[in-house]
């Protein structure tokens, strides 16, 4: 079982930034793949990005040029550094992963509780 832990979402003002994080509860050189789900009230759940145990990150084009995906120097833990942020970014943001696949097309397997990014001013 995995078990994936988020922390840093917050209130900020439209062009702000914000760094969330997602632990792991095992070597994420386990995984074959983790990464980052928003839903927003009343929408559906929907993609923004991930990062394979190689390396290879992959982003929803909503949110390319402005968030990055990466690994920490934990080796547990992965990075959202979201950058030029607006409204619509506002989300609840779920940590996903998956040991075997692919999360781009379809969330893996593990799901983090989530943490509230809310983006006004």
């Amino acid at each position: 079982q995995v078990q994936l832990k988020e922390s840093g979402g917050g209130l900020v003002q439209p062009g702000g930034s914000l760094t969330l994080s997602c632990l792991a509860s095992v070597n994420i050189f386990s995984l074959y793949a983790m990464g980052w789900y928003r839903q927003a009230p009343g929408k559906q759940r929907e993609y923004v990005a991930a990062i394979t145990r190689g390396g290879t990150t992959n982003y929803a084009d909503s949110v390319k040029g402005r968030f990055t995906i990466s690994i920490a120097n934990t080796k547990n833990t992965i990075i959202l550094q979201m950058n030029s942020l607006k409204p619509e970014d506002t989300a609840l943001y779920h940590c996903n992963a998956d040991l075997f696949r692919s999360i781009v097309t379809s969330p893996g397997v593990y799901w983090g509780q989530g943490t509230q990014v809310t983006v006004s001013s």
